[in-house]
């Protein structure tokens, strides 16, 4: 007994020394790493990297952007089938332990001694996560200390469900994917609640080699992790027989998904990105997780898209086939893997579809396409395949497949409207669109060419062409508010000047090279008379014009300063356009186009707001300013006049206050106005007759009274225009070559860009109100000899209805002595 007793004595010590051992080994150990622990009490606002996404005005995808794909997901919304597959296999006493898990180190040391390999982890999840947040990955004992304190300090700070939550988003699973929900989407193109068990497991299965050992890459291994992970769930109660059974035997059908897109808008996403590492920096905007809302609106730029890509292939099927993109050798046509790797550099673009021609026959052609079936296409979807000799002449129409194909060439098709195929080609002509509200400027659609693709250039916002016709609107309107009217008379006839500069002279001529003689100045914008828009030019002079057309958003140095100017030789992208056509579908407002509405922060908050400036003609707070600019322009006129001083009362200029944007009181903020809305008014009647008798005609197929535009054609037929609106909107089109080749003779703004136009306004006006602008306060209307152009009386049987500024009247003449002024007549009515 009193041996007894002395060896528990002795035990008791050896424990207690133990213990004060343990104790002092552990303080010893917090007091090595403790200056190095880093401060976990901001845990819960920690920001996990996650992608940029652009979506459109509904909220459509559009793109993501990021070196990472991360979806963060609270744990609530995160099925218990994917935490206890986790759990199982990384931490099975996750919601007993403290941070660390002696148990788990335990078994992992004895699995690593007894089979040599590393099976459950010996580190707990919130050891994981402590790795992960603050600690590299180095193998050292002091590493490994920090990580085991910093554990413990992570469950003190946080519940065992947040930190369950942080792990889950933040860990990496491979393939660029962090987190779970970008996981799931990654593999399978499945949402977290849409898994099943066996793919919660293979997700599960991923963090112990997730860039080797994943489905992707190591199939094969990979479901032999999952069943392994599976297994763990059994053994831990999670899974019954059944269900284990059941899951082992479900196949693993992992491929590699791309984020969801909704909304097909890559120029659209690629302006947005660079706009937004404008306002936030390159690094924060991609990583931030924000939430960009585009002003895009899902209808319209499909409608754009649509439209595009019809205009561009019917254009180039109208100058014939150039044959076969390549060839396969004859050898090959029996092997279809063969063929699939001769595909492999063809990409389906804009459903055009490559295939390798595999029986030629007179009527019918076979093609093995790139997605590895067959296709057989009826010659009668060929017969606009006459041969391309150059853009102006194509060769006969053809009689058979035989003279357009041979075996192994590869062609492209498409499909037809009634799920056929038919012989395309690739278009090498490009095209842009561009369409915002005039109201504010919102961008609601943009094309920046075929194929963002094949050429990511955006010739919507970076090319600079020649808009021809297209830009005499600007020039017309600097006539009349230098004192021209719609009635006014410009001889339609040669001129030439002296260009001292290049010891040259200059002979402008019309389209068609022909004179039309005296000619009113709305029948010349009708008509597009170039030597009339080159006449006026001269008479309002250069400098003047090009100071009043910078109003309308244009550049001092995208104007020439000559009078080629009147032809549309300045350098303008299509969006410049459309801003500046805006001025005249809103009464005479400049507005700026833009394309982010607003940006949000990963907790839904609003850090960006466009608040762009508004037309808003009829809010209170406009009325407002219009009544002190009126009074302000008499005040300032009034002492030009007694001065003087011409450059100040001819109109060009507007002084730095005018051409800014106005925040009023209620926060709306006011687009600065750009020209008198009597000139905005007269102009548009005349554009509205463009349409409806003028080189614009076509457009009336649409139906509407309430359109108005302007073609363009540049010389040698470089380049094709239609810019137009509505009051609902402003839309401009433009088709040509990249390296300025002409697109052939014929090839004019009505022709082959007026289609575009008309396709997309079909949609973006379907079901809205024609809405005709009001004609404003100080214009009237009064009947006038259309010869002439001279006041006349109603008896005249040369009498035509013109709209005039008020004080115009006066300059007028009468051609027959009594002249009628007619106020009460809608002149819409009457053009």
């Amino acid at each position: 007994m009193p041996k007894l007793k002395k060896l528990l004595k002795i035990f008791s010590y050896l424990t207690l020394f133990g213990i004060v051992v343990a104790v002092l080994g552990i303080g010893g150990a917090y007091w090595l790493v403790s200056k190095e622990l880093p401060d976990v009490a901001s845990a819960r606002q920690i920001e996990l990297q996650v992608p940029l996404k652009i979506v459109s005005a509904e909220g459509l995808l559009i793109a993501s952007f990021g070196e990472t794909r991360r979806n963060p997901m609270p744990i609530v919304r995160m099925p218990s089938g994917l935490r206890q597959a986790f759990i199982a296999v990384e931490d099975g006493n996750f919601y007993q332990h403290y941070g660390v898990d002696p148990k788990g180190i335990a078994r992992a040391l004895w699995e690593i001694v007894t089979t040599g390999e590393k099976g459950v982890g010996g580190s707990t999840i919130t050891q994981q996560l402590a790795r992960g947040l603050y600690l590299s990955n180095e193998k050292t004992f002091k590493r490994k200390l920090i990580e085991i304190f910093t554990a413990i300090r992570l469950e003190r700070a946080l519940s065992k469900d947040e930190i369950l939550e942080l792990y889950l988003n933040k860990i990496f699973l491979g393939q660029r994917a962090y987190g779970v929900a970008a996981a799931a989407e990654v593999y399978y193109g499945k949402t977290l609640a849409q898994l099943s068990v066996a793919e919660c497991a293979m997700l599960a299965a991923l963090p112990k080699a997730p860039s080797e050992l994943n489905p992707i890459h190591n199939p094969k291994a990979a479901v032999e992790r999952r069943n392994y992970v599976l297994q763990r769930m059994f053994d831990e109660h999670y899974l019954t027989q059944a269900q284990l059974a059941a899951a082992l035997k479900d196949p693993d059908l992992a491929t590699l998904h791309s984020p969801p897109v909704e909304l097909e808008a890559p120029y659209i996403a690629e302006m947005a990105r660079l706009e937004v590492e404008k306002i936030l920096g390159p690094e924060k905007a991609q990583t931030g997780g924000y939430r960009v809302i585009t002003t895009v609106e899902a209808t319209l730029q499909n409608a754009a898209s649509a439209a595009s890509t019809n205009a561009l292939e019917t254009y180039d099927q109208r100058h014939g086939w150039r044959g076969a993109e390549g060839t396969v050798a004859e050898a090959l046509l029996g092997s279809p893997a063969e063929l699939d790797r001769a595909l492999e550099p063809y990409w389906t673009v804009n459903g055009l579809t490559a295939g390798v021609a595999t029986a030629v026959r007179a009527q019918e052609l076979t093609l093995h396409l790139s997605d590895g079936q067959d296709a057989v296409v009826a010659f009668a979807t060929a017969k606009w395949a006459r041969r391309y000799k150059s853009e102006s002449y194509v060769g006969a129409v053809p009689k058979s497949f035989i003279e357009l194909v041979k075996l192994g060439d590869i062609v492209r098709v498409t499909r037809t409207q009634d799920g056929g195929w038919q012989l395309s080609q690739l278009p090498l002509v490009q095209g842009a669109f561009t369409a915002m509200d005039p109201e504010n400027g919102a961008i609601r659609a943009l094309i920046g060419g075929f194929s963002f693709g094949i050429n990511k250039f955006n010739r919507a916002t970076q090319s600079l062409r020649q808009p021809g016709s297209s830009f005499k609107p600007f020039v017309y309107s600097a006539a009349l508010e230098k004192g021209f009217t719609t009635a006014s008379i410009i001889n339609d006839a040669p001129i030439v000047f002296e260009d001292a500069s290049i010891d040259k002279v200059w002979k402008p001529q019309n389209s068609d090279d022909k004179f039309g003689g005296p000619t009113r100045m709305r029948e010349a914008m009708v008509t597009s008379r170039n030597l009339v828009s080159v006449r006026l030019l001269d008479a309002i002079g250069v400098r003047y014009a090009r100071r009043y057309i910078q109003r309308f958003g244009f550049s001092a140095e995208s104007l020439p300063e000559n009078l080629s100017m009147a032809l549309g030789t300045s350098a303008a992208p299509p969006i410049s356009m459309s801003r500046g056509y805006a001025v005249f579908a809103n009464s005479g407002f400049l507005v700026t186009p833009h394309l982010i509405a607003k940006i949000e922060d990963n907790t839904g908050k609003v850090i960006f707001d466009a608040n762009a400036p508004r037309a808003c003609q009829l809010c209170p707070e406009r009325l407002e300013v219009e009544l002190n600019r009126q009074d302000a322009e008499r005040a300032a006129a009034a002492l030009a006049e007694q001065s003087g001083d011409e450059a100040k009362s001819d109109g060009g200029v507007l002084a730095p206050s005018e051409t800014q944007p106005i925040k009023v009181a209620s926060g709306i903020v006011l687009a600065p106005r750009a020209i008198d809305e009597r000139n905005a008014y007269i102009i548009t009647t005349m554009m509205r007759d463009v349409i409806k008798r003028g080189t614009g005609m076509k457009a009336m197929e649409l139906g509407r009274t309430d359109l108005a535009g302007k073609t363009g054609t540049t010389n040698d037929h470089r380049d094709a225009w239609f810019s137009g609106f509505s009051a609902h909107m402003v839309a401009t089109a433009w088709v040509g070559f990249d390296d300025f080749s002409s697109l052939g003779e014929g090839e004019y703004g009505g022709k082959a860009a007026l289609p575009m136009w008309m396709d997309f306004m079909r949609v973006a006006l379907e079901g809205k109100p024609e809405e005709i602008l009001e004609q404003p306060t100080g214009v009237t209307t009064a009947r006038i000899n259309g010869n002439n152009g001279l006041l006349t009386s109603a008896g005249d049987s040369a009498g035509i209805m013109e709209v005039f500024r008020t004080e115009d009247l006066s300059k007028l003449g009468s051609s027959l002595g009594s002249a009628s002024v007619q106020t009460e007549s809608d002149p819409y009515e009457l053009f």
